[in-house]
């Protein structure tokens, strides 16, 4: 399929050639061809003007909590609510093989049957922050199909996972009851950029969930303080991050969930948060790329290929100090 037939399927049309274009299209984005990159970002451009009308849910959290299937439950309800719900989840990649099992899809597996839903497992490929290269493609990709709940599930690796919360209009953080101690639950990095959090599981221990909602809304008090700015609790007009608990096994707090991500949509909508969040991440977005592509084309360039070998057995036998090397390959480049 050529591109233009891509862009075609992906915008118009009928279920099976959508699902078929969507998978190419996003096959096309994560391909490091150059022939290829041209092709996508043709395909890119032509979805563009498609896009936008989505809201984008991020939901991240320590493996194990139950991220899977609170997903699962959240795309039936919203779907029973009308909505039509894409999910690009992101599996880590073995740092020995490289591989990656792509599990997230099988672990949905209500979810992943029902035709108003489409869910894309992706390697995460050695990229750090919880997602995938060319998550942020893939999501203009089921934008343009007409998905209007992208949710992206990371990877699930701990305090660094603050990726997609530059990708999405909201960041969920997904905790455990007794996940730690009261420190754990004041940890800069991905608490304070969490826009609600959700003790999942809390039918197991009702008491303890109800201590680590407490003790989680504190901390947040605290961020809010001395952290993130938008996160300030004297303005009305703005959305303070909330915690509440819910069991996804059981379908239960879905709705509640459901209700306060429609009230941080409103608010933000109203004060022009969310698409000055947008405008910001797309920036960040296009440096990103800038940033990829330097080093590629370092990587690339003859005279660095060239002394690159000899820098690095340099380097590893103690003869040249790494800083030194660098310096030298970059005027190299230069």
């Amino acid at each position: 399929m050529t591109p233009e037939q891509i862009q075609a399927g992906v915008v118009s049309g009928g279920a099976a050639v959508q699902r078929r274009a969507m998978a190419k299209a996003i096959t096309l984005l994560e391909s490091t061809r150059p022939d290829h990159r041209q092709q996508a970002d043709a395909l890119l451009t032509g979805l563009l003007p498609h896009t936008g009308g989505s809201f984008r849910l991020g939901i991240s959290g320590v493996p194990g909590v139950g991220k899977s299937t609170f997903i699962e439950a959240l795309g039936l309800y919203l779907i029973g609510q009308g909505h039509r719900v894409a999910v690009l989840a992101v599996d880590p990649s073995s740092s020995v093989s490289g591989g990656s099992i792509l599990g997230d899809k099988t672990r949905m597996e209500h979810l992943s049957v029902h035709e108003k839903a489409y869910i894309r497992p992706s390697p995460s490929s050695g990229t750090l922050g919880g997602v995938a290269e060319k998550t942020r493609e893939a999501m203009l990709v089921c934008e343009a199909a007409g998905y209007d709940v992208v949710i992206v599930e990371t990877v699930g690796v701990g305090q660094s996972e603050t990726a997609v919360h530059g990708m999405t209009d909201m960041f969920c953080l997904l905790q455990l009851p007794n996940a730690g101690d009261d420190l754990q639950a004041i940890k800069k990095g991905v608490m304070e950029l969490a826009d609600l959090v959700v003790i999942n599981k809390a039918d197991i221990d009702p008491d303890a969930a109800t201590r680590a909602r407490a003790q989680i809304t504190s901390s947040l008090r605290l961020l809010g303080l001395h952290g993130n700015p938008e996160h300030v609790h004297h303005d009305q007009k703005v959305w303070h991050p909330q915690v509440i608990q819910i069991s996804a096994l059981h379908g239960q707090g879905v709705d509640t969930f459901w209700a306060a991500v429609s009230e941080f949509r409103r608010l933000q909508t109203a004060n022009g948060r969310l698409a000055a969040r947008r405008q910001q991440q797309a920036t960040a977005w296009m440096w990103e790329r800038i940033d990829a592509g330097l080093k590629q084309r370092f990587r690339e360039h003859p005279r660095v290929r060239e002394a690159l070998d000899l820098f690095t057995r340099q380097v590893q036998a103690g003869e040249l100090a790494a800083s030194t090397a660098a310096r030298q390959l970059l005027e190299r480049f230069d």
